[in-house]
């Protein structure tokens, strides 16, 4: 995926989970957050971001905070784009080469999934789940205690004993990335329920992004260490 207008500042100030303000070309800006997480290890202040500019005059703020530089890797912190991501890989046939069909948003018990597919032999429910959190080189999910996460994953173990098969894929938005484990010092409940869906049949995915101010691409595989 790729995005358009893209300019580069400085993060100053970050008032509440929606908006954030930043040095650019001279003057302070208020630009929206592209994720309502706490990501308060990517946003400090005089940290390069970059920002996507609207092209919706009747907006409130002119630009989207979409990425951040961290100790020179830069990390896509925009939390619609695991998503795009894997819809676009998924239909190139990296997900499963055989797919009829990739529905996004499709509920299933009390949860909506972000995707059902079908393919000639089989049909399934994936759940997505962007990762922006590393310790040196090592990526973590969630960056904060995620019920509605550890529900998810419930259900998709429901998936599987409906007869469907199920998966969840962390996308990395971000490159350089040695393994995957699930945070267990920051929501142990989370990891429990990942281990448990795990042992139930639920597929564990882990796809590393490419990552440049301007695109999102999935590359490779990631160890997971459950």
């Amino acid at each position: 995926m790729e995005y358009r207008h893209i300019r580069a500042a400085q993060f100053i100030a970050r008032p509440n989970r929606f908006i954030a303000q930043v040095a650019l070309d001279g003057k302070v800006e208020t630009v929206h957050v592209k994720n309502t997480g706490r990501c308060r290890e990517l946003l400090r202040p005089g940290v390069t971001v970059w920002l996507e500019g609207s092209e919706n005059p009747a907006r409130k703020t002119a630009y989207d905070l979409i990425a951040v530089d961290k100790g020179g890797r830069i990390i896509n912190m925009d939390a619609q784009a695991p998503n795009r991501v894997f819809q676009e890989w998924a239909q190139a046939g990296g997900f499963r080469p055989d797919l009829t069909l990739l529905r996004p948003e499709t509920v299933f018990g009390a949860s909506r999934l972000d995707f059902y597919w079908e393919s000639p032999t089989a049909t399934g429910f994936v759940e997505v789940k962007g990762v922006t959190l590393e310790d040196r080189g090592h990526a973590r999910f969630p960056d904060a205690p995620t019920a509605r996460g550890a529900k998810h994953l419930g259900e998709l173990v429901r998936c599987r004993e409906a007869g469907h098969q199920a998966a969840v894929c962390f996308v990395l938005q971000m490159a350089g990335m040695r393994s995957f484990s699930p945070n267990d010092a920051t929501d142990p409940d989370f990891g429990a329920a990942l281990r448990t869906a795990a042992a139930a049949g639920v597929q564990v995915l882990v796809m590393e992004c490419a990552v440049t101010p301007d695109s999102l691409r999935i590359t490779r595989p990631v160890p997971v260490l459950l």
